[in-house]
């Protein structure tokens, strides 16, 4: 192991009895060989391998390698243990490579050592996170106590000057704009729920059937199926958005028949409820009224694979000369991690525009558990939510910062917090960090860039110098998952996609895919004001909780995946990370292996001192688990992870070049292409489900 990294680690977690600072943990406290409960033994193989970090000089290092040797043995502890001695040689490689290859990092490496044992005991917590971010965790320097400054220096590198207006922009968005949303369905909870739920009999046959299965897939807070309908999230959010298309036709923005289409697809746990979920949905929805301001259309895996089967397999055969396109078939559905679905609820857009009406431009996605609040935004901003996309700067072209030529093609709204709206619709929903920092967090602490992001990029106005929305803009890299856009013309020329892989922040993912195009770079563009409140807790806070573990483990899963892909992207991830930092790319590191498994042993340690068994015992086990498989999926020059991304990109480009083929047949009024547009039209409105 590197010498002066054991140093560190050995300032860090070993214990002094004449400072108060350091260490910011002392494992020995949780290390009890001689233990055999449950709890004795997650949190001794924990301590294990932080002891074990600090090298032969520990007192205990002999008996912590031992321990990890000897449970690495067991059948019941196996997987741990050895997960745990997987992160002393990742740990030892990855820092000794890196060291090899960066006389900056080695340089780093020796002054921290040397600042930590310099300043063990007199130093301030946060004096002591800011040196040690300067190794880990460098997008969180230099923020604390300078949150102002960094937020003007971050608007700077994020403007835009504009250079070409869209010369086309939005006219009638609720007639151009194809909405998107997902829905996410599992089992029922509870079995009272199905059988008191106002069901068809046969539909409830058919669920008693899927609750036998095995789950597939797992999601953070899916839809229980047979839930109370006040606690469903799909009939809260379609009503949510049905009210504010009521609200912009008495305002006079759309007319008075217009129907706005919302595209839904619905990923699922199980899958016999691939067989039920359309049925289900449609009842549900015929119960709440049926929302007459909107066209609504479902597609899971079932019905994505008609399509594929029916409409672009045959259309591939007859104008790319292809009978089969395996790359498509493995990207083209929405079941599986969060990315799967995130990039078909694009991608269907230009599908949309091709084979079912030419006057869809733009595809909007939002989340269920947020609607848009009509009189607030036209109090505070003066536009409704529609009339936030009238805009000449969606599509326009510009210079970022650094002279660099982007494209306007995506848009990005913003949220506030249901319980924050009394104050302003421009509360930031995630504000700066005031806690004491947890042992962990000196390791990795991306909320605090995550606030800095938000105030600096979601929440800015064009309300003069230097951003005023006419020749100056913002550009987005920090974007939610709801109140995100693109422009079919710019989709179907960038092709932008989230590889399948990714289950946590796919829709900061989505926009990385473009960035080693030559050329101008798609970017988004910051919509001054259209901000969605965001109601998740209001009414789905139990199955937040019940998450939350799982979503955590997902965001060191995120850490890996990210470092990982960024390299995949640029040889130098050093140009990824000048655009996407602080926030997005804090999750791209040098050190990735090291970040997550100190972050991960630091977080272990704190469930079981602050006593929350339950969770730090499904944090272990799970997480070990999980993250073993991740590291297998990103090892390598080769990685897992590299080749799913070129096998899936090479899909999304047959895709859409296929969708430009069969544009021009029907152009040109070929008969195959009418017949296979009419098969799309009779697959669609099998789909509807208000009709």
């Amino acid at each position: 192991m590197n010498h002066d990294f054991v140093r560190i680690v050995r300032r860090l977690f070993e214990g002094d009895d004449w400072h108060s600072t350091l260490p910011i943990f002392d494992p020995r406290s949780q290390f009890s060989p001689a233990g055999n409960s449950e709890e004795a033994v997650l949190t001794s193989l924990n301590a294990a391998f932080l002891i074990a970090l600090c090298g032969p000089e520990h007192p205990d290092f002999l008996i912590a390698r031992d321990y990890l040797n000897r449970f690495s043995r067991e059948a019941e502890w196996s997987e741990v243990a050895r997960f745990y001695r997987r992160g002393l040689v990742e740990i030892e490689e990855e820092i000794d490579r890196r060291a090899a290859s960066d006389p900056t990092f080695r340089q780093k490496l020796s002054e921290l050592a040397g600042w930590l044992e310099r300043h063990s005991g007199g130093a301030a917590p946060r004096e002591i996170a800011e040196r040690v971010w300067e190794l880990f965790f460098p997008e969180g320097v230099g923020i604390f106590g300078k949150e102002e400054e960094k937020i003007a220096s971050l608007r700077e590198r994020r403007t835009v000057r504009v250079k070409k207006l869209n010369p086309a922009p939005l006219q009638n968005p609720a007639r151009e704009i194809l909405f998107t949303a997902n829905v996410l369905l599992t089992v029922p909870a509870k079995t009272t729920w199905l059988e008191g739920a106002p069901l068809s009999p046969g539909l409830k046959k058919k669920l008693r059937a899927v609750l036998h299965e095995p789950q597939i897939y797992w999601y953070d807070h899916p839809i229980p199926v047979g839930i109370p309908r006040e606690n469903n999230e799909v009939i809260y959010g379609l009503q949510g958005l049905d009210r504010a298309l009521e609200f912009e036709k008495e305002r006079g923005t759309i007319h008075p028949g217009d129907r706005v289409v919302c595209v839904l697809s619905v990923s699922v746990t199980h899958r016999g409820l691939h067989e039920v979920a359309r049925d289900y949905l449609r009842e549900e929805i015929r119960r709440a009224g049926g929302f007459p301001n909107l066209e609504i259309y479902l597609f899971g895996e079932n019905e994505t694979r008609a399509l594929l089967k029916n409409v672009l397999l045959p259309a591939a055969s007859r104008f790319l000369g292809r009978d089969s396109l395996p790359e498509l078939e493995e990207v083209f559905g929405v079941d599986g991690e969060y990315g799967r679905h995130y990039s078909f609820l694009k991608a269907i857009a230009a599908f949309w525009q091709v084979l079912v009406n030419p006057e869809i431009r733009a595809t909007f996605k939002i989340d269920l558990d947020q609607v848009f609040p009509q009189n607030v935004l036209v109090r505070e901003t003066g536009r409704s939510a529609l009339e936030h996309f009238i805009t000449p700067l969606w599509g326009a072209t510009g210079e970022d910062a650094d002279g660099n030529l982007v494209e306007l093609g995506m848009i990005a709204g913003a949220l506030v917090n249901e319980k924050d709206i009394g104050k302003s619709l421009f509360t930031p929903d995630v504000p700066f960090p005031k806690d004491e920092l947890t042992p962990d967090q000196y390791i990795f602490f991306s909320p605090l860039p995550q606030a800095l992001s938000t105030r600096a990029e979601m929440m800015a106005r064009y309300n003069g110098n230097p951003l005023n929305g006419k020749n100056t803009c913002l550009q987005r890299i920090h974007v939610t998952g709801g109140t995100n856009g693109i422009l079919v013309d710019a989709l179907r020329r960038y092709r932008p996609f989230t590889p399948t892989f990714f289950g946590r922040a796919e829709d900061q993912a989505y926009i990385l895919s473009v960035f080693s195009r030559p050329g101008n770079r798609l970017a988004y563009l910051h919509a001054d004001g259209l901000i969605m409140r965001h109601d998740k807790e209001a009414f789905a806070g139990e199955a937040i909780q019940l998450a939350a573990v799982g979503k955590l483990i997902g965001d060191y899963i995120r850490i890996l995946y990210f470092s990982e892909y960024a390299r995949v992207l640029a040889e130098d991830i050093r140009k990824i990370k000048r655009i996407t930092d602080p926030f997005t790319g804090c999750f791209i590191s040098t050190i990735p292996r090291t970040v997550v498994f100190l972050r991960f042993a630091l977080r272990t340690a704190s469930f079981f001192d602050r006593g929350e068994r339950a969770s730090g015992r499904e944090f272990v086990t799970t997480g070990a688990r999980r993250i073993h498989q991740a590291l297998d999926f990103v090892a390598g020059e080769n990685s897992l992870l590299r080749r799913q991304y070129r096998r899936e990109g090479n899909g999304w480009e047959a895709y859409y070049e296929l969708l430009a083929a069969l544009e021009k047949a029907l152009n040109d009024n070929e008969t195959s292409a009418r017949e296979i547009q009419r098969m799309a039209h009779q697959l669609v409105n099998q789909n509807r489900l208000n009709a």
